[in-house]
């Protein structure tokens, strides 16, 4: 178990510096193959808290404690937003783009966006016809699909888009950045899962200003293209072969219209953390989680996975010989929207309670199932 040198003095969850790293963080953009700004940002606020970093040839980025250690625990998010890739500029200036991880093109008209090229970012829009010219009696309104959205950045011609350093497979954001509205709630982009690297390092910032001394190594890892199907998480759980796992990723807050409980289940923002039943998450070391939570007088909340959770947890559990892993999941409304939502309070609990199960678990913990 986890030891500190004094009486472990109450240390605010979110302070005034966080809350600032937050902000930065969200606002940055980190689209699924081009994280690195956003990594850069994420390692440099966590540098005081570790002792050592490390980062692989895709941009994921891992903090350590205790780096000599032989057994490692995890604990994981990942860095990367869903985006858009310029597919095709046509000769009148227009852009055409294709997916780069589940973007949802509903949302896309009128949107501003940056347009990531050679020669730096470039404002542009989402062009839609206007309300008045798309009323015709006989024709059913156009809807947007990804072969109709297209983007305009003011140019008059394809070679004045390719003179602002914009090319095929230059990669597009969202412009929406971190609001904060009434009752607790913050708004932003990519808070999935850009809240998940928040939360880790602040656990990390924890551990180190309350001096806690565990018996063990932690890898803080930031991961990298989990958006198109966990890539980051499988390099790098080769890479360190842990011998348990901690995932934190959003789900779905299910109170809104449009949802059904009786498929997504009933999990809403502001009522704590949601723990995660399925295959890959280990029986054991979920229990043990419930358990610290209850000790903490943490509200949870539960939710069930049939064949995969969908994040990263599934890249941890089953790589190497098999390794113990949970997810820690924070509700989320609208989720791959540019106005993702999300309760202080959620997000208070769920560092609270990773960092007391780091607190709790030792090298002679067992997660076997026959012990």
């Amino acid at each position: 178990m986890a030891k500190t040198k004094k009486k472990e003095s109450k240390k605010q969850i979110l302070d005034d510096k966080s809350l600032e790293f937050l902000k930065t963080y969200i606002n940055n953009a980190s689209p699924v193959g081009f994280e690195t700004s956003g990594q850069k940002l994420w390692l440099e606020y966590l540098k005081p808290f570790i002792d050592t970093h490390f980062t692989d040839a895709y941009g994921t980025a891992v903090g350590v404690i205790n780096p000599e250690h032989p057994f490692k625990v995890v604990i994981e998010a990942h860095a990367d937003e869903i985006s858009w890739f310029v597919n095709y500029i046509n000769e009148q200036g227009f852009i055409y783009l294709r997916r780069n991880g589940g973007v949802d093109h509903q949302i896309a008209p009128a949107k501003r966006v940056w347009i990531h090229g050679k020669k730096g970012a470039v404002k542009a829009v989402f062009g839609w016809p206007a309300i008045h010219t798309r009323h015709n009696p006989d024709q059913k309104e156009p809807t947007p699909k990804p072969d109709n959205l297209f983007l305009d950045c003011g140019a008059r011609s394809k070679k004045e888009v390719e003179d602002l350093g914009i090319h095929v497979g230059a990669v597009v954001t969202y412009e929406d950045g971190f609001e904060e509205l009434a009752n607790g709630y913050y708004i932003g982009r990519a808070f999935d899962n850009r809240i998940g690297g928040f939360m880790i390092a602040q656990v990390a910032r924890l551990l180190k200003e309350n001096d806690v001394k565990l018996p063990f190594g932690l890898y803080i890892v930031n991961a990298v293209q989990e958006e198109i199907g966990l890539r980051g998480a499988e390099m790098i759980a080769r890479r360190i072969k842990p011998n348990v796992a901690i995932i934190t990723d959003v789900t779905h807050d299910t109170q809104t219209p449009f949802i059904n409980k009786n498929i997504e289940g009933d999990t809403a923002c502001g009522k704590g953390p949601a723990l995660t039943y399925g295959p890959a998450v280990q029986n054991k070391l979920l229990n043990l989680i419930q358990d610290v939570a209850k000790k903490s007088k943490i509200d949870v909340q539960l939710r069930a996975t049939s064949r995969s959770t969908g994040t990263d947890t599934d890249s941890f559990a089953y790589a190497n010989d098999g390794c113990p892993s949970a997810l820690i999941s924070i509700p989320l409304r609208y989720m791959h929207t540019t106005v993702e939502m999300l309760h202080k309070d959620d997000i208070k609990n769920t560092i609270q309670l990773m960092y007391d199960t780091l607190k709790t678990i030792t090298p002679e913990t067992s997660f076997s199932y026959f012990e």
